[in-house]
């Protein structure tokens, strides 16, 4: 067998998975202008998704593009340990043999799921409907985490939980077969939790309905479908105006597919703002995915003010994708409309950053979610830019920033570390304050980093000249 086509085996992939690590701090500093053109890693929420689908399709689904951070790895073992085969060849084609719908094997020990809420989340979805028994365990940033909105809905289709105090993990999930089809309206618009209910409908025979008072990213319905799922989207006037209604007929017979994953947006979003912030930037950004409902941050960074030109739009496996070239810019406050906070929940952090180097100040409403994230990033964010020398107000669902009009931030103090809270997204907002500091901006740990993003630091590096 070529060299190329030699299949990694599973202990080789489970070495990837690093939750164990020792701190690693790092100071980042200003450096010159992001210049020429990079290419983001996978998009996370399509790569988790590939890798269960294909786990439930009876044949071979090969992925291109995979995201291989270690959220992304954890989903794979807990796959693989649940009876599918899932391997990657040293081209970085991920193979994947399912088991098929309704065949998910009992686990011979815990999942184990690190960092990573949306794996937990909607493998607890999958899980709930088929006759297994499934312990789910983190970290301590993940163990925090409180998993009630989807136990609810889970335990209405008929599934049980032993969790700990709170609703989080360590936690027992006994899985029902056949499991009760339910509509269940979300009384927060979530992905994660819309996703888990749509999985679990897919091994319960019946009609799982989910009503959503706001559209949320809609990644799992258009991968459901490609997989040959039937699903129905429709809408229906609820008390406040309409609501989107996404109804999943049980006992799927999933297809294997051919999927290439598009560049991830939440990650992306690093690299714009900090293209908007450093002076001299002219920066391209390769094969973006562009999903409206992920998309809001690069709007709402123009309305700021921020150049970013989208070039060469196209259709990747059924998704929207375009290079970003992004320009220094000098941005503006505004007072950001929390419709807009579903599409770009994950990518608050770095727009607090951007905020914080624009004239003017900036209010953000609406934002309770961040509270439950892997940390608290609203009170994370202030305390780290009010370190960094940033003026900020934290209110209970946002942030007020006062920006500094383009002027750098002091940085934090030579003896004061930023506190990430194995946050992989305030470590990634806090490296891009840096660049623009006059001291630099020190943070306790970068480890977290690689859940979702492991070539970040060297991609700024390859951006920024330096090495």
């Amino acid at each position: 067998m070529p060299l190329s086509k030699r299949l990694i085996g599973s202990h080789q992939i489970g070495s990837l998975l690093s939750h164990s690590n020792p701190p690693s701090p790092k100071r980042f500093k200003a450096a010159g202008a992001l210049t020429g053109r990079i290419r983001v890693p996978g998009d996370k929420s399509i790569s988790h998704r590939s890798i269960m689908l294909g786990a439930l399709a009876v044949g071979e689904t090969r992925v291109i593009g995979l995201l291989e951070g270690e959220d992304v790895l954890a989903t794979a073992a807990a796959m693989r340990a649940m009876g599918a085969s899932v391997e990657r060849d040293e081209d970085a084609t991920w193979r994947i043999n399912g088991v098929g719908v309704g065949c998910l094997l009992q686990p011979d020990a815990a999942l184990e799921m690190g960092n990573s809420g949306t794996s937990t989340r909607l493998l607890m979805g999958l899980v709930a409907s088929h006759p297994i028994t499934a312990m789910f365990t983190g970290d301590a940033s993940l163990s925090k985490r409180p998993m009630g909105r989807v136990i609810d809905p889970l335990s209405q289709m008929g599934a049980s939980f032993e969790a700990s105090p709170g609703g989080t993990l360590p936690l027992m999930l006994r899985g029902i077969s056949p499991a009760v089809p339910i509509t269940y309206r979300l009384p927060v618009a979530s992905a994660q939790v819309k996703s888990a209910l749509l999985l679990a409908g897919l091994n319960t025979a019946g009609i799982t309905r989910v009503i959503e008072p706001v559209p949320t990213r809609d990644h799992s319905e258009r991968m459901l479908r490609g997989f040959g799922a039937r699903l129905d989207v429709g809408e229906e006037i609820g008390a406040n105006g309409p609501e989107r209604v996404i109804a999943i007929h049980g006992e799927a017979d999933l297809k294997p597919q051919d999927i290439v994953v598009p560049g991830d947006p939440s990650s992306a979003a690093f690299f714009v703002v900090a293209a908007l912030l450093v002076e001299g930037s002219d920066l391209v950004i390769e094969n973006v995915g562009l999903n409206p409902t992920r998309a809001a941050l690069f709007d709402v960074l123009r309305d700021m003010g921020g150049n970013i030109e989208e070039l060469d739009r196209r259709d990747v496996g059924g998704e929207p994708v375009a290079d970003l070239r992004v320009r220094h810019s000098a941005l503006s406050g505004i007072s950001v409309d929390p419709a807009v906070v579903p599409a770009m929940v994950d990518e608050f952090p770095v727009l607090f950053v951007a905020a914080a180097l624009a004239q003017g100040t900036t209010t953000t409403t609406g934002l309770e979610e961040l509270r439950v994230k892997e940390s608290d990033r609203i009170s994370a964010m202030a305390a780290a830019l009010a370190l960094a020398g940033a003026k900020v107000e934290e209110q209970e669902d946002g942030l007020t920033i006062h920006g500094t009009g383009g002027n750098m931030l002091p940085g934090t103090p030579q003896d004061a570390e930023v506190t990430t809270h194995l946050d992989h997204r305030i470590a990634m907002a806090m490296a891009v304050a840096g660049l623009v500091s006059r001291n630099g901006v020190a943070l306790d740990d970068t480890t977290p980093i690689a859940t979702s993003f492991p070539t970040f630091e060297g991609l700024l590096a390859k951006a920024s000249r330096t090495s």
